[in-house]
């Protein structure tokens, strides 16, 4: 009999709160069941949004187009700067802003330069090509909830900067913060969806040029080894501003026999790839918690009652190349089975601040559009008689949004895969989930380009039989017909595997991916059989991976696992390559002659005590640790200088790939010095070799030094952080990327999950925001949110504020 009185006293309160919200707005009220209250002035889309502690919103809406406006609204409240940034690019007006020759922040193309982004979006805008992937039907085009979402996020978006002044200090008063369209929207998901391909190609796509008359019919011959480097190089995962990790557990590993899941994105920590943190819900339809991608109108990684789910960067590869034997008499014509195909000109012309308009020429073919190059170290020169057109079969999705939207109405790891089967939406990431009744999985259902063995074994062109074992670039013969790529029958469009494909686990024990290939998502149940497009087997995997199977391999042989143990895994800060080599180097650095190392200037460097250190380190990047920073610097100083054949004494084996390599090669040229240089460092910088790591890799928050926890991809830490060294400011000063919306989900029974969630950067990058640095906080104690998903845990958040959002 306490409870409705209780009930009603909170949503008294939460009434109260609701009025002193800082949004100007007549209505600020939701009923008893968290339903939408009716609109009294009638017409128009609205929202009930109910705000918990950390500035988490639960949007509440009657319909997907009303979710879709209480998202884009509360985005903007946080994120308005990110935003209106990611939707000038988008629309290609960068130059116009900002200048053709500064550089955007990378978050929606590789392009080095604005004028480059602005040629590629606005010749993609120019072209209708995101306006016909709307109209396409489904499932090869978006469904009409997603599209619902994205004419919402527009509305909301566009009612947030009517009703509400900005403060953030990034684009306060910036003329090039405007209104946006659901074209808009969806352009942002599309240059989403093509990061991994004709984003990454942008540079090249829009200085490609035939050419001039009189020029060399062919280019120089490229050392092959080198272009192999190059390609491997260009798809690492070891150099990629995104990654992850991700663990589901089954029943067979947990104390109550139902799922866990471990999700830990590794995220740039600034610009418009952040997440940003919410709940959804359409009573009766919809009830999703988790993380957005900035600009995304749907769930990117989340859970809701019976399921979670998380992501990790693929190494499918989603292009591929074609190279074209030109017409003698003309270059922008090429042969296909020897009759000559015409190039398709696109002549773009975009305005730019302070100067003439900038007009170029963008040359496509019916494989896509030529390039010159992947990035400076893969180039692709353009001559009389070769060029080469970068396939993106992305170019024609527009589905991950109704593929979140599908996870985030499903009830269990099957229906995950059955959306997955339906939508085949997700352009560059694998998926690990994990539900309520226990099941597990993992699958690489990615969109990549249908290359198979026997294709590129038919149809590779020189430069092709060097990069597709490499690296998985297939460089194809585009004179001959037969070397198309072909369909699947159960693929939702040409040019792409489908799903019978794509390789899956199911309920395993455990099922974890740290970037690698599908391989060892299971060490005893090694997934295999798949095209090498896909990535590899039997190969060496990343001290990551090493790392990440050895932990959770070991929780699935202990068992009786719970939420807790989850949230120590991800904050443990083990450093698998600490457990590998220091023992190793503190022996080889107490037995220097005379205990000095030459650096690489040629001085000697008295290291003593650095063997002292190094050996007593704990092999953890917590901030408490001291010695981790001098390994870390020695560390990455070694593994600069020292191939990675030359580094262990045992090499790799397929038979054992997770305990090989090991043995340090202590007499490998270079230890030395690398030891040397990274004490002279440390010392020059006036930093203990044993201050502790908190002293040294920090974020500033109003003005306030946080430690930071983590550590580099080389050392192989879960909890990845990627910072900025600046031996002045005293160490590494910002995370640059790194471990961003981390969720621990299970099931206890009830019928609210049990999950612990922490956005590391939190939810705006306002100065002036409350939420600011409050997760950020978190983080640095390595402290977790409590998720208020259910109704009852909502309306009893002591920071409980209620406002109604509307047009």
């Amino acid at each position: 009999m306490r409870t409705r009185p209780r009930r009603l006293a909170v949503m008294g309160f939460a009434l109260l709160t609701a009025l002193s919200t800082t949004a100007s707005l007549p209505s600020a009220a939701a009923d008893g069941h968290g339903r939408p209250e009716h609109d009294p002035h009638g017409g128009g889309l609205s929202a009930t949004i109910r705000y918990t502690e950390y500035g988490i919103p639960h949007i509440v809406a009657k319909d997907y187009a009303d979710l879709g406006f209480g998202t884009g609204w509360a985005q903007a409240a946080d994120q308005v700067c990110a935003l209106a940034d990611g939707f000038v690019t988008v629309r290609g007006e960068r130059s116009r802003y900002f200048g053709p020759d500064a550089a955007p922040d990378g978050s929606l193309s590789s392009a080095t330069k604005n004028v480059s982004s602005d040629l590629y979006f606005r010749g993609v805008r120019e072209a209708g090509t995101v306006e016909k992937l709307l109209a396409t039907p489904a499932p090869a085009g978006p469904g009409r909830e997603v599209k619902e979402t994205m004419r919402g996020f527009a509305a909301g978006y566009n009612a947030w900067l009517k009703q509400n002044e900005i403060t953030d200090p990034a684009c306060k008063g910036a003329d090039w913060v405007r209104p946006v369209t659901p074209l808009d929207v969806a352009t942002h998901g599309f240059a989403l969806a093509v990061l991994g391909g004709q984003g990454r190609g942008v540079d090249g796509i829009t200085s490609a040029q035939p050419p001039a008359a009189g020029a060399p019919a062919r280019a120089g011959s490229p050392d092959k080894a080198e272009v192999a480097a190059a390609a491997r190089k260009l798809f690492s995962a070891e150099d990629a501003d995104m990654g992850s990790n991700a663990v589901a557990f089954s029943g067979a590993a947990t104390a109550n026999g139902r799922g866990l899941l471990l999700g830990n994105p590794h995220y740039p920590w600034q610009g418009g790839r952040r997440f940003w943190q919410s709940q959804q819900t359409i009573p009766g339809e919809l009830n999703v918690s988790g993380g957005s991608l900035l600009g995304s109108s749907t769930i990117s990684i989340g859970h809701n009652a019976h399921i979670a789910w998380s992501h990790t960067v693929a190494t499918g590869v989603t292009l591929n190349l074609h190279q074209l034997t030109l017409d003698p008499a003309d270059p922008t014509s090429y042969l296909v089975d020897g009759r000559p195909e015409r190039m398709t000109k696109r002549t773009v012309t975009v305005a730019v601040k302070d100067g003439a308009p900038v007009t170029r020429t963008q040359w496509w073919t019916r494989y896509g559009p030529v390039v010159n190059g992947l990035g400076s170290s893969l180039p692709l020169p353009w001559t009389s008689t070769t060029a080469y057109a970068l396939g993106d079969p992305n170019a024609l999705n527009l589905r991950a949004s109704d593929t979140a939207l599908g996870f985030s109405k499903a009830r269990s790891t099957d229906d995950v895969l059955s959306t997955l089967r339906r939508t085949q939406g997700l352009p560059w990431v694998n998926t690990i989930a994990a539900d309520s009744a226990g099941h597990s999985l993992f699958t690489q259902s990615q969109v990549i380009p249908r290359i198979t063995d026997d294709l590129a074994a038919r149809c590779s062109t020189p430069l092709g039989k060097v990069t597709y074992p490499a690296a998985g670039v297939a460089v194809l013969d585009g004179s001959r017909g037969d070397c198309a790529l072909g369909s699947d029958k159960d693929a939702v469009q040409p040019g792409i595997f489908g799903p019978s494909k794509m390789p899956v686990l199911k309920d395993a024990p455990y099922a974890e991916n740290s970037n690698d290939s599908a391989w060892l998502a299971n060490a005893d149940r090694p997934l295999t059989g798949y095209e090498r497009v896909f990535g590899t087997v039997g190969t060496q995997r990343s001290m990551r991976t090493r790392g990440g199977v050895e932990d959770v391999s070991a929780m699935a042989r202990k068992g009786g696992l719970t939420v807790s143990d989850l949230q120590r895994q991800q904050f443990a800060d083990r450093a698998p390559a600490g457990d590998l080599a220091a023992a190793d180097v503190a022996r080889a650095c107490a037995a220097l002659p005379g205990g000095t190392a030459t650096g690489s200037d040629g001085k000697p460097v008295d290291v003593r005590q650095a063997c002292d250190v190094i050996g007593k380190w704990d092999h953890s990047m917590k901030t408490s640790s001291r010695g981790a920073l001098l390994f870390d610097r020695f560390w990455r100083k070694l593994t600069a200088a020292v191939p990675n054949d030359k580094l262990w004494k045992v090499p790799f084996s397929a038979a054992d790939p997770v305990r090989t390599p090991n043995t340090l090669n202590t007499d490998a040229p270079g230890f030395a010095t690398a030891l040397a240089d990274a004490v002279s460092e440390l010392r020059s910088a006036g930093i203990g070799l044993d201050d502790p790591l908190g002293d040294h890799q920090f974020v500033v928050r109003g003005g306030e030094r946080l430690p930071v926890h983590g550590g580099t991809e080389s050392l192989g830490v879960w909890n990845k952080v990627e910072t900025v060294w600046d031996a002045k400011a005293g160490g590494y000063t910002g995370v640059v990327h790194g471990s961003s919306y981390i969720q621990a989900v299970g099931w206890d029974g009830g019928r609210c999950p049990v999950a612990r969630t922490l956005l590391t950067y939190s939810q705006s990058p306002n100065p002036d925001s409350p939420h600011y640095s409050d997760q950020t906080r978190l983080f640095s104690k390595g402290a977790w949110v409590t998720s208020r998903f259910c109704e009852k845990d909502i309306l009893a958040s002591p920071a409980l504020k209620v406002v109604r959002v509307h047009e």
